[in-house]
């Protein structure tokens, strides 16, 4: 059952809460997608059921459709941030990766009707998450990293290049969302998204930590 844990493999005393995620936060991801580019930011959830450890033992549901995978940076809410919270950045207590796996056609489905997403973005494990590294967040925070599919460098992401910083977003999110304690937040996909296939090995690497493996059953 998953927990939240630290590099070390320590387990992080919070609790699993819900996923707190943003689209079109890169603007070549947008453009690859012909999506407009947002002026304030995209957000929807993922309940809690959706997230799993990032491993060797990935498991999706073969019957769902095309899995595709989008590279993300990870943030740990340590303490409750509402709309009148000062300083959001102080409440992230840890910086991770994460995958927001995503059902492609029935998302363009679901878009074309003018649908929510939940059922292209909000499934069980479609929320792959690495172990999260301690950190103490400032306006001047810099995240770069990697993903790889079968050795290929496949996305290369860095916060500085978000259409939405990260403090911006959290601010934005707690206007409408209480963020709690456990709670995580996916910041955005840079450009390269594509389809997973059974059996791919999966690394993915946050500045020069040491990467993350999973590998990836679809059936």
């Amino acid at each position: 059952m998953y927990s939240h844990i630290w590099s070390d493999g320590s387990k992080i005393d919070l609790p699993i809460g819900k996923a707190v995620c943003v689209g079109r936060n890169y603007v070549e991801h947008a453009k690859e997608l012909d999506n407009p580019i947002p002026d304030n930011p995209i957000l929807f959830i993922k309940p809690k059921t959706s997230i799993v450890r990032f491993d060797r033992n990935l498991t999706l549901n073969k019957k769902l459709g095309a899995h595709h995978f989008e590279a993300e940076l990870a943030l740990l809410v340590g303490e409750t941030i509402t709309r009148g919270t000062v300083s959001p950045l102080q409440c992230i207590v840890g910086v991770g990766l994460a995958l927001d796996i995503t059902l492609r056609e029935v998302q363009n489905e679901l878009k074309a009707k003018g649908h929510p997403w939940e059922r292209a973005k909000a499934y069980d494990s479609s929320c792959p998450v690495t172990a999260f590294h301690r950190c103490s967040l400032s306006k001047s925070s810099s995240y770069e990293y990697r993903f790889w599919q079968n050795g290929e460098l496949k996305q290369h992401g860095d916060s500085a290049l978000m259409l939405f910083p990260l403090e911006r977003l959290l601010r934005e999110i707690s206007q409408s969302f209480t963020l709690e304690p456990g709670d995580i937040v996916l910041t955005g996909t840079p450009k390269g998204v594509d389809v997973l296939n059974d059996g791919d090995e999966l690394t993915l690497q946050l500045l020069d930590y040491p990467p993350a493996q999973g590998q990836i059953a679809i059936e």
